[in-house]
């Protein structure tokens, strides 16, 4: 299974060769922030799995938390992926071309959701974090508030 996906200018493209993990949609203040919008939505990337196409010249990268951060088109500003290192951790499900293979399978900081956000679909709504194991890093913008 290969999955591309890029930029809304189409300068950045990249290829993932691995099926995506679930997917999520993080509602936290700082989401909302980076996204412009009611969060992300995104999933994780198997390691040694993305690779980018064309454009990674045109990157902007930015550091969120220590180790943790978002990768964007210089260009066009589209958010393409969180970052753990120089690793691609998770990519946006809105960058993806086409049908990414995942649906929405949890929201998470529900909690802090925006009053005008209103969740639709059956997926389970977390305050913050899902009990049971751990999520990695479970944000693509990390440590949300």
């Amino acid at each position: 299974m290969t999955l591309n996906g890029g930029c809304f200018c189409g300068r950045v493209r990249y290829r993932i060769d691995a099926p995506l993990g679930p997917g999520r949609s993080c509602h936290c203040s700082r989401c909302r922030k980076a996204f412009s919008g009611t969060g992300s939505a995104y999933a994780e990337v198997a390691p040694g799995s993305f690779a980018w196409v064309s454009g990674d010249d045109n990157l902007q990268r930015y550091e969120t938390t220590p180790g943790w951060g978002l990768a964007f088109c210089r260009t066009c500003g589209s958010t393409l992926c969180g970052t753990a290192g120089d690793a691609v951790h998770g990519v946006t499900l809105g960058s993806v071309d086409g049908d990414p293979g995942v649906e929405i399978e949890m929201h998470l900081f529900v909690g802090s959701k925006a009053p005008w956000d209103h969740i639709g679909g059956t997926a389970p709504q977390h305050v913050e974090f899902p009990p049971g194991p751990a999520l990695g890093n479970g944000d693509v913008a990390s440590s949300p508030s």
